[in-house]
């Protein structure tokens, strides 16, 4: 089925996400919250949200997008991810997200669609607007432009080492607890599916895991562990991340707030997500 093209540009349906604490601690959970952090898995510590839980509230309509767009949702992969924040969620409540579908891009063989999703809480007031590049296997060939080239808002320093590195393992369970905040395809649970579309390896983990994973990185080494200084993190995913890697994610503010990002699996010595950075708000 050839894609719509004429959904370009116009806003989808508004999508509400009601949410306990609860929800916000799984989500944590699933992009490897430990007991160190318990102020974002304890209700008595209020608890904290971190950001990056507003991807959870953004499926319906990310949903919505491709459905509208006439996409084989079997076929497709997350290629990328940028957040904006205006302010962290709170830890219950209620989120709106509104997505449109800013371009269609011809890769001859593939495709690639640019979602842009804002988000605002129950009161009107915005939260953060999420950008997905999602890559359309099977789709290209249609005759439209390919995409633009997109500056890196940061490079990584040659000439000195990070001023963060922080190393962790996710675990072989990863997948199956982050799919509980949202993103239920079968790609990252079920082995014969994944085998299927050409990971005979397994369940690969979400890419907005790995992005979760790298979201509470920043917040620990460039923003002094406080989660409302976190304005921008972007990034484009290379390669597939396996529960039970190692993801190892290293920082090196270029200018003042402005963070040059690399991450990559430990064990294959190879990067996952590149053309990373982040833009941290300074200290009150």
């Amino acid at each position: 089925m050839a894609l719509d093209l004429a959904i370009v540009g116009k806003a989808g349906t508004p999508f509400s996400f009601d949410y306990r604490w609860q929800d916000a601690a799984l989500y944590a959970l699933g992009v490897g919250a430990k007991r160190e952090e318990l102020e974002f898995l304890y209700e008595g510590r209020g608890p904290r949200v971190l950001p990056s839980f507003v991807s959870a509230a953004n499926y319906p309509a990310l949903g919505e997008a491709i459905d509208r767009l006439g996409a084989n949702k079997q076929m497709l992969v997350h290629g990328g991810q940028k957040m904006i924040f205006h302010r962290a969620p709170k830890p219950s409540g209620r989120l709106v997200s509104t997505s449109a579908v800013r371009a269609v891009y011809d890769l001859k063989r593939l495709a690639q669609m640019v979602v842009d999703i804002e988000t605002r809480d129950e009161a009107g007031e915005p939260i953060a607007v999420a950008t997905a590049s999602i890559i359309l296997r099977g789709e290209g060939g249609f005759g439209g432009e390919p995409p633009p080239k997109e500056p890196v808002g940061a490079s990584v320093p040659k000439d000195r080492p990070a001023d963060f590195v922080i190393e962790e393992t996710t675990s072989p369970e990863q997948a199956l607890l982050f799919r509980l905040s949202g993103d239920l395809n079968p790609l990252h649970a079920d082995p014969a599916f994944a085998a299927e579309v050409g990971f005979a390896q397994g369940p690969i983990l979400h890419g907005l895991a790995t992005y979760g994973f790298v979201v509470r990185h920043v917040v620990r080494g460039a923003c002094g562990g406080d989660e409302g200084r976190l304005a921008i993190i972007d990034g484009q995913f290379r390669k597939p991340v396996w529960p039970g890697d190692t993801l190892v994610t290293s920082g090196w503010e270029v200018t003042p707030g402005l963070w040059a990002l690399q991450i990559k699996v430990k064990e294959r010595d190879e990067a996952v997500i590149t053309s990373a950075w982040a833009h941290v708000r300074a200290s009150v």
